[in-house]
């Protein structure tokens, strides 16, 4: 059985939950369909250590601050996840729990949603299934042969599995940065980076990087010059954590090794070393794929847009990939402004 609701939001996380407070504010009957078994986002997902950058107040969604989490300045995922579904069920979202979309398709005035469990067709879709579905770990000559384990940040959970092991972490974001002082006090921990590491000034948390964020795309929009946004600034947020294993001199990055070989790395000038683990904290890629049937992207994997919509199907919007979907869009306080904008958009198109 088709189904027909004015739009339909793809991923029901952060973003497709700002979204959904826009448009039920706008009076749009919306459905979001999500591949998750319960609320939370990819943050159901997060290692046990993870906190959030900025303190409650300023990691919220549009209409509901995030409460404090007592005895924590900084919120962990645990507490997000329950903001998350508090949210959700405040403002009695109609997600469909347990659907993978598996293709959207242009299908006259319609756009065909195609899923493992039914089929929906809508003037508009907005697709807000961000990065962490799909995990990129760079071609590194070797990594084939070598025998030891290796786990991106998705699979990371906790030093316990690594206590008394050798272990490289490859990464100079804030991923690699926090993995590595949480695994520093329990193993023989060496920190490859691609460049030197740039720690951000201890005083920045999110609040000061969604404010560098916003002027950046204002500049960019009035034709002035470049401001470089966040990464003028540098990479890593120093978090408590971070700070303190930095001070105490456990976190040292080394210059990335050359290759993999079955027991270890060899290093560019020509030593090895033996290594039990690999954590590649490398980053991630838009989770697209349900998209391809519409052919949209460039060279770059990103599909182009204006605002969150798509330059060649204005029929579609795109929430929380990062910077190219909206000024730190891919943050809890940065979502909720091109949330709105697209749900404005997407209002006015129903209205035409």
């Amino acid at each position: 059985m088709t189904q027909e609701p004015g739009v339909v939001v793809i991923g029901g996380g952060q973003s497709g939950l700002a979204a959904g407070y826009h448009l039920r504010r706008l009076g749009v009957e919306f459905v979001i369909l999500d591949a998750q078994t319960g609320a939370g986002g990819a943050w159901q997902h997060a290692w046990d250590s993870l906190h959030l950058f900025s303190p409650a107040a300023y990691s919220s969604l549009p209409g509901r601050l995030m409460p404090p989490q007592p005895g924590e300045v900084y919120p962990d995922a645990g507490h997000v996840v329950a903001y998350l579904a508090d949210y959700e069920k405040r403002y009695e979202m109609p997600v469909r729990r347990g659907v993978r979309v598996e293709g959207v398709h242009r299908d006259g005035e319609f756009l065909r949603v195609a899923t493992d469990s039914g089929t929906w067709r809508a003037r508009t879709v907005l697709s807000a299934t961000g990065t962490w579905g799909r995990p990129f770990i760079p071609g590194v000559p070797g990594r084939a042969e070598f025998t030891g384990t290796q786990l991106h940040t998705v699979n990371y959970r906790s030093p316990a599995e690594f206590t008394g092991r050798r272990v490289i972490v490859v990464g100079g974001g804030n991923s690699g940065a926090q993995i590595a002082a949480d695994l520093a006090p329990a193993c023989d921990l060496t920190w490859v980076t691609q460049r030197e590491a740039r720690f951000l000034p201890d005083d920045i948390d999110g609040r000061a990087l969604f404010d560098h964020a916003t002027a950046r795309r204002q500049a960019l929009d009035a034709g002035r010059t470049d401001t470089g946004g966040v990464a003028a600034l540098g990479d890593i947020v120093a978090v408590p954590p971070v700070r303190e294993a930095r001070d105490a001199g456990l976190l040292k990055a080394q210059p990335m090794f050359s290759r993999l070989a079955a027991g270890g790395v060899e290093w560019a000038d020509g030593t090895s070393s033996e290594v039990d683990a690999i954590v590649w904290c490398t980053g991630f890629r838009p989770a697209l794929s349900h998209l391809a049937p519409l052919g949209l992207r460039s060279t770059r994997g990103h599909i182009p847009t204006e605002g969150t919509r798509a330059v060649d199907e204005p029929r579609l919007h795109l929430l929380g990939y990062g910077d190219w979907t909206g000024p730190a869009s891919a943050t809890l306080i940065g979502v909720g402004r091109p949330a709105r904008d697209a749900a404005r958009e997407i209002a006015a198109l129903l209205q035409a």
